[in-house]
């Protein structure tokens, strides 16, 4: 299991286009990835959209993202770019 803790920058949080962008790439690993608040108020499975959304994570949310399987490593590195970009909204 690998974990890395990374906070909410994009100004409009994981609303529903960030949040699709999160599922499509989750999608590509076999892993299991979770998003967890850390203040344990809340968890998701980041490759269900639904899910993610009930987190409710707007900008300054700090969040653990766990993943579990055979290719966490690269999973874990590809979602923490994604939040280091903001999403791709600037």
């Amino acid at each position: 299991m690998h974990e890395a803790h990374v906070v909410v920058t994009n100004q409009l949080g994981l609303h529903a286009r960030a949040a699709a962008k999160l599922v499509k790439l989750s999608q590509l690993f076999n892993s299991s990835i979770t998003l967890i608040r850390e203040d344990n108020s809340a968890v998701a499975d980041a490759k269900s959209i639904l899910s993610i959304l009930t987190i409710s994570a707007s900008i300054g949310t700090p969040l653990i993202v766990r993943v579990d399987g055979d290719d966490e490593r690269e999973a874990v590195d590809a979602i923490v770019d994604l939040f280091s970009q903001k999403f791709g909204e600037g």
